[in-house]
């Protein structure tokens, strides 16, 4: 909103505001009401004065350590983490932005209509987020033998006191009241609709950042998650292919599931496959 809408801060404030009387409502979107429509004494609004390099003190960088020892995707915070890295090169995107370009052309779209796309866009990719958070649940209480999680507890948690308290935490826990062995959050039936309702705005809004050369970290992120996980086939195959091409790390046909084979791509290079082999 501020850099492709070119809004100042305190109407962004206002934005955030409405959104928090809706499915959005959570303790971050209110927060950050707070925050931009705060007024510096010395004029103007305060978080423009802030220096744009972000902070953490590890959380998120444990939780995406986890996720990947785990194999589970979780991209989301993966890539807010990669963000406050990138924001805390703060003297090289200074000089970088003098030196390389980038779409030039202003927004020229409805921007009430576009304000709401973004609403939407927010609101699937935090499910999303959350869908991938449950994953990663799962799967360490299978690796761990922690037996079966309160799913729906952890959720009721976290709106007792947590900044990621939100209104829709409520929804989760129906969900899985209503199917306790539930896989993934996004098939849930009410979240299943949520995210239909939501796609079309969704793409206009990373497709819209692409064209404005706007970064948009997560919201990207949650959608190439969302449409990697609706696919039933993926690229790994090829993948899978250089992987024994290079390293002779073998593959699974699908005429023959649970063997692995590694075949002889150049004619030179034997027969002999890696001792070790990971899915």
């Amino acid at each position: 909103m501020r850099t492709g809408l070119g809004m100042p801060a305190d109407e962004i404030g206002k934005v955030f505001r409405e959104w928090n009387k809706t499915e959005l409502e959570s303790f971050l979107i209110e927060i950050t009401a707070d925050i931009l429509e705060f007024k510096d004494p010395a004029g103007g609004f305060l978080v423009d004065q802030i220096k744009d390099t972000a902070g953490q003190k590890g959380t998120g960088k444990w939780t995406a350590i986890e996720s990947v020892e785990l194999g589970m995707p979780v991209t989301l915070i993966g890539e807010s983490v990669f963000a406050r890295c990138l924001s805390a090169l703060k003297e090289e995107r200074v000089s970088a932005a003098q030196q390389l370009k980038g779409p030039e052309n202003p927004f020229s779209g409805n921007k009430e209509e576009f304000i709401e796309a973004i609403r939407k866009a927010l609101y699937a990719s935090k499910i999303v987020s959350y869908a991938q958070g449950y994953m990663m649940f799962r799967e360490a209480a299978k690796e761990r033998n922690w037996g079966q999680l309160n799913y729906g507890g952890i959720a009721l948690m976290w709106r007792g006191g947590c900044i990621i308290r939100s209104a829709f935490l409520g929804k989760i826990k129906e969900a899985f009241d209503t199917n306790p062995n539930l896989v993934n959050l996004l098939l849930d039936d009410f979240f299943k609709t949520a995210m239909d309702d939501c796609n079309g705005a969704w793409r206009q809004v990373v497709s819209q950042g692409c064209l404005l050369g706007v970064p948009l970290p997560t919201f990207s992120t949650a959608l190439a998650f969302y449409d990697g996980y609706r696919q039933p086939n993926l690229p790994a195959n090829l993948l899978q292919a250089q992987r024994d091409y290079f390293g002779a790390h073998t593959y699974e046909r699908l005429d023959a599931p649970g063997k692995f084979v590694h075949t002889n791509w150049t004619g030179r290079g034997g027969n002999v496959a890696s001792t070790t082999y990971s899915t």
